[in-house]
């Protein structure tokens, strides 16, 4: 594993522009960043991160089934009691899941390490799946990489074939998101492509027009029932409005569904830990009201069960205290995880993001930051696995 400082296309922010990736800057600063890739080795990837990424997702799987049938559980786990019965269904039944992305920390030298798994609305899958394939096309056709280069990265084809077996030929799927947010509102436009490609009919709704009627079902603002629903909006935001208690009753079809909250949520970390101590792709993780949370000594990052782009995370290393931005997140409860030792690569901190479609592992994405917490605005850079 390599950071390899590259010169950038010239024309690359009209590229971007053109194909709808509007948010490559935030607030003036870059986000995408294509002055520098991570090339790896097939090995690397196929061994390093495509085997954990399979074998921990079957663990979550494992953790998700138990939980479905554990009050106490889904007690630990912050998820209201009036609805661990539907997320309990949702199991028992089979909703079907589009995607997840594990984050690691990875050096290419030790076993990827689960930092967490954003199980429920992981963003940047238009980076990864369609925007960072054409760079590497582009940079093949321009001779910067040589013939043979290739990507971890299937994420694109896979979603389709995803959606296509997810709902027959013709079928309405309605898309959600807060409607004035560029990145979320391009994400959702990246994946109603992907469905209309596998054949389906898609509406946009903005996530605070969605209705219910008179019988309890959700519609969207022209009043069309809503049989299925993808939302850009976590579950542990949906299980505390007015319409929660509306949500089993519905009949609609939710992507992600919602026991997917058992996985979106950092309190899965120690319980897998409890289960699988010791297993090389996992850090040791404990509720922070754990006694036993005393064995990370005075090395430890504390996070919130729920947060977003590094809010209110704390690392303290051998000591000395880092703290993210501060967002208000934290109420629900908080897990401590042994501290990861990022690779420092080019006075940069990488992140790994390893893309789940269904079962299968479909993709990498790395987001590198000058400091050692992930934030919104820590920069996307591409990859290759060097043939």
């Amino acid at each position: 594993m390599r950071r390899v400082p590259i010169a950038e296309r010239v024309d690359w922010q009209a590229m971007a522009e053109a194909s709808g990736f509007t948010f490559h800057h935030e607030g003036g600063q870059r986000y995408w960043d294509e002055r520098a890739m991570y090339a790896f080795t097939l090995e690397e990837v196929e061994r390093g991160i495509e085997e954990p990424t399979a074998e921990l997702h079957a663990m979550c799987l494992q953790l998700v089934a138990e939980a479905a049938g554990s009050e106490a559980l889904m007690a630990r786990l912050a998820i209201p009691e009036s609805v661990r019965d539907y997320v309990a269904e949702s199991w028992r039944s089979g909703a079907p899941s589009l995607y997840g992305r594990f984050d690691f920390a990875y050096d290419g030298a030790g076993p990827a390490k689960l930092l967490e798994y954003n199980a429920d609305t992981p963003t940047s899958i238009y980076e990864t799946g369609y925007f960072q394939w054409a760079w590497l096309e582009s940079r093949l056709a321009d001779g910067l990489l040589g013939q043979g280069t290739d990507q971890f990265n299937s994420l694109h084809e896979k979603l389709i074939a995803r959606f296509g077996a997810l709902f027959t030929t013709g079928s309405l799927v309605h898309f959600a998101s807060v409607a004035d947010h560029i990145e979320d509102r391009q994400t959702v436009a990246y994946l109603q492509d992907l469905a209309g490609q596998a054949g389906l009919e898609t509406a946009f709704v903005p996530i605070d027009r969605v209705g219910l009627d008179a019988d309890g079902k959700f519609v969207d603002e022209q009043n069309l029932l809503i049989g299925a629903l993808f939302k850009l909006y976590p579950w542990e935001d949906m299980f505390r409005e007015p319409y929660a208690g509306k949500l089993g009753g519905s009949g609609t079809t939710f992507l992600e569904p919602a026991w997917k909250a058992v996985l979106s949520n950092k309190a899965m970390l120690p319980l897998l830990w409890e289960r699988h101590r010791g297993h090389p792709n996992l850090l040791p993780a404990f509720f922070a009201d754990d006694a036993q949370a005393g064995e990370l000594g005075n090395s430890y990052v504390r996070k919130p069960f729920f947060s977003r782009e590094g809010w209110d995370v704390e690392l303290v290393d051998k000591g000395r205290r880092t703290r993210g931005f501060v967002g208000g997140y934290g109420a629900e409860g908080h897990i401590v995880q042994g501290l990861a030792r990022l690779p420092r690569m080019g006075g940069k901190y990488p992140v790994l993001g390893s893309w789940v479609v269904g079962d299968e592992p479909a993709g990498l994405s790395i987001r590198e930051d000058r400091a050692r917490i992930t934030r919104n605005l820590s920069r996307f850079v591409p990859h290759v696995i060097e043939g």
